[in-house]
């Protein structure tokens, strides 16, 4: 099970985040896919939740200089103008960005006005995650979604007058759709020329709309086989088109990977604050209540909206390290693995490992260990035999 005896070096055990995540919970509307931490119709709590987040943001006594930031939601952008602002200023003061950073914010394409995006300029937003999901009129309606197609084209336009880098998300898998259906989302979000492109498929999550559906039979999801064709798609379309497949549902053109993403799935430390936020600080993951009022009540009576914490052991750490190394296409060097962690994962994963590299989910060559192309379609089958300890 690896090198118990195995302790890193004194720095290693203590760092200070480089990284900062900040949740807006609020939404004109929740589709009908999601189960985030978000609050629709309540715009009367922005004040209150905009003093709340400055409470706990100020719990950490002092500022840190990151090297990535990303505010996200909920949606961001939906905010009023002077919130936005006013958030902006607070993020800025408290997590510096240090030079050549990254500064990420998710917005919904019908928020994008030139005045919302020059307040993004003006306050140092380098990327902006635009949540498309598709470009096709009817699927976007199945998707519970408000905006149309050409939203998204006159957003991406809008932001790339201000030298802001464009991620567009697309889901595939959804009610109804074809195969043709997802190769004209994919030609439509290459012909804006994006910069960054995450696709999804579909789920059905327990506390979403469309998961209800689906148990009472009122929603049908596509057939799995079609499923994997539409994902097989994109990533041989994008790939052809220049787009780097850095990691399962991430492509990027060459310089212009998320790499505040790329830090959770290295395992390094990040804060977090906002309601529903996990940080990962030192071996240690608290997250705050999902709910948006009692994170509102909580802060603003002196108490802490922390809702849940565990410290993960030497093991626990090292398998979540492998799980989300393992998301990201170049895998995980052994000898690198062991040098950091003192873990070996032939022999902490044992007989999974071995099953699944003789199935031919997992290759390793050359002391890399990654997913092969037939892994990628059933990764999600694959982790939680590497979590069990």
């Amino acid at each position: 099970m690896g090198d118990r005896s195995f302790e890193p070096p004194l720095e290693a055990q203590k760092t200070t985040p480089r990284a900062a995540y900040v949740h807006v919970p609020f939404c004109k509307h929740r589709c009908g896919y999601c189960n985030f931490t978000l609050i629709a119709n309540r715009d009367d709590l922005i004040d209150q939740y905009l003093c709340a987040l400055r409470n706990e943001i100020q719990n950490l006594k002092h500022s840190y200089t990151v090297e990535t930031l990303f505010i996200g939601g909920g949606t961001p952008t939906y905010l009023p103008q002077s919130s936005l602002e006013q958030l902006f200023k607070l993020i800025n003061e408290w997590f510096p960005l240090e030079y050549n950073g990254e500064f990420s914010v998710e917005a919904n394409p019908c928020d994008i006005t030139e005045s919302t995006v020059r307040i993004l300029s003006d306050a140092g937003v380098t990327r902006v995650s635009l949540g498309g999901q598709s470009f096709t009129e009817s699927k976007l309606q199945n998707l519970d979604r408000t905006h149309s197609a050409s939203n998204i084209a006159k957003a991406v336009f809008l932001l790339k007058q201000y030298k802001i880098d464009v991620s567009i998300d697309l889901i595939f898998g959804a009610p109804g759709e074809t195969l043709d259906v997802w190769k004209h989302d994919v030609h439509a979000a290459l012909n804006l020329y994006p910069d960054h492109l995450s696709t999804y498929g579909l789920t059905y999550e327990k506390g979403a709309l469309f998961y209800n559906q689906l148990i009472n039979g009122s929603i049908n999801p596509v057939a799995e086989h079609l499923e994997l064709q539409m994902y097989e798609y994109a990533i041989d379309r994008l790939e052809h088109a220049g787009f780097d497949h850095y990691e399962i549902s991430n492509f990027s053109l060459p310089g212009h990977r998320c790499r505040h993403n790329e830090g959770y799935w290295k395992l390094k430390s990040y804060f977090a604050v906002g309601a529903g936020a996990s940080r990962f600080i030192n071996g240690t993951r608290e997250t705050n209540h999902r709910s948006t009022t009692t994170y509102i009540r909580r802060l603003l009576s002196g108490d802490s909206a922390v809702a849940f914490r565990e410290h993960l052991s030497p093991e626990a750490s090292a398998r979540e390290a492998i799980v989300f190394g393992l998301r990201r296409m170049e895998g995980i060097s052994l000898s690198d693995f062991y040098a950091t962690t003192g873990f070996d994962i032939p022999a902490l994963l044992d007989k999974p490992l071995a099953r699944f590299l003789k199935q031919g989910f997992l290759s390793l060559e050359e002391n890399q260990l990654k997913l092969t192309r037939k892994g990628l379609f059933i990764s999600d089958s694959i982790w939680p035999e590497f979590l069990t300890e």
